[in-house]
């Protein structure tokens, strides 16, 4: 038992690296976040004025899809240990469904704040809100391409029961991508919104 306990130390779901990518991309994303309140608490009125443009119910709905395909996504990897491998290349499948929304509601908001002149050169408030979300943006893209691989090869065969820890790798890098969006949400459109009042 003790020997087990130790490799799962030493060999986490997923495997050791992606938690080290895990753990550097969080080391990116906070001091991000950081810099945004201190350039906020330096210039108040430019946010004030540029934080009530974001579309809260937008990202509140960004955030339910997020959260939802996370669930998705841990219960096609669960199904997967378990050799139900039809359920678990659908719920991947759903998991996909739930990052194309996002991107497709995330787009939409990019090009309202484009229409109305609101890029990454408008005021300091956007220029942040561009580098941090945009990035985040791309990771969403990038779980969302590794989640119809892993859904595809377990439909293939490719995975199963005994072969999943490539899945595991893309549930972990899907559920990063769920994190960074819970810090960031609430940071830019609520915390700061709030910061105003």
């Amino acid at each position: 038992m003790e020997a087990h306990n130790d490799e799962r130390i030493y060999y986490p779901p997923g495997g050791i690296l992606i938690w080290m990518i895990l753990s550097i991309e969080l080391l990116t994303f906070i001091p991000a976040l950081i810099i945004f309140f201190a350039y906020m608490n330096a210039d108040l009125g430019t946010f004030m004025d540029s934080v009530q443009t974001l579309d809260l119910t937008l990202g509140t709905v960004n955030t339910v899809l997020l959260i939802v395909g996370g669930w998705f996504v841990a219960e096609g990897i669960r199904n997967l240990r378990l050799d139900r491998r039809e359920r678990s290349s659908l719920l991947l499948w759903l998991g996909v469904l739930t990052g194309l929304g996002f991107l497709a509601l995330k787009g939409f908001e990019y090009r309202q704040k484009l229409a109305s002149g609101h890029g990454m050169d408008y005021d300091l408030f956007f220029t942040m809100y561009w580098l941090i979300t945009g990035f985040h943006f791309l990771h969403v893209i990038v779980g969302t391409f590794l989640l119809i691989l892993a859904a595809w090869g377990i439909r293939k065969g490719r995975y199963s029961a005994t072969e999943h820890a490539d899945v595991e790798t893309i549930g972990v890098f899907w559920h990063m991508c769920d994190l960074i969006w819970i810090l960031v949400f609430p940071s830019i459109y609520i915390l700061a919104r709030g910061a105003m009042q």
